[in-house]
């Protein structure tokens, strides 16, 4: 599992010309699985993932969490963080984990992040969205499964 945390002031996901979610200071979070992946290691980095201390204190110092914060979370599912490049100028995305067995564990991450007690918005699996967002910081930490809960 792959995720893009990006700290935002606000940020949006538009399809079709309607907002699916919207959120004010917060994570826009970048969301793809692997093959490997499951509901055990999707709790684990969610878990991770609220608990990034990346949050500008009184001082100015990187010491707060989400929570702290009252920070909310946009997620979007995004296969496209199992690109392989190594060969050619086209990518491969067969690193990506099958697209309903995705699908079933990125809103399973979505559904576990709310019952932690977070604000959710997302954007709707598989479709041509549009995000909006504004960096603050800005702050962008990757988070990958085999580099952290393995």
């Amino acid at each position: 599992m792959r995720l893009i945390v990006q700290l935002v002031k606000e940020s949006s996901c538009t399809i079709d010309g309607r907002i699916t979610g919207a959120i004010n200071k917060g994570f826009m979070v970048l969301v793809g699985f692997g093959p490997d992946d499951n509901e055990e290691i999707t709790r684990k980095m969610a878990e991770k993932m609220v608990k990034l201390r990346i949050f500008g204190d009184n001082e100015g110092k990187m010491n707060l969490s989400l929570k702290d914060v009252d920070g909310a979370i946009l997620s979007i599912s995004q296969f496209t963080l199992y690109a392989d490049c190594k060969k050619g100028n086209r990518p491969s995305f067969s690193g990506a984990m099958e697209p309903n067995k995705a699908k079933e564990l990125y809103l399973y991450f979505n559904e576990y992040l709310r019952s932690l007690g977070y604000q959710v918005e997302e954007g709707i699996f598989g479709a041509d969205m549009k995000i909006a967002l504004v960096n603050d910081g800005p702050v962008t930490i990757i988070l990958d499964s085999k580099e952290v809960i393995r």
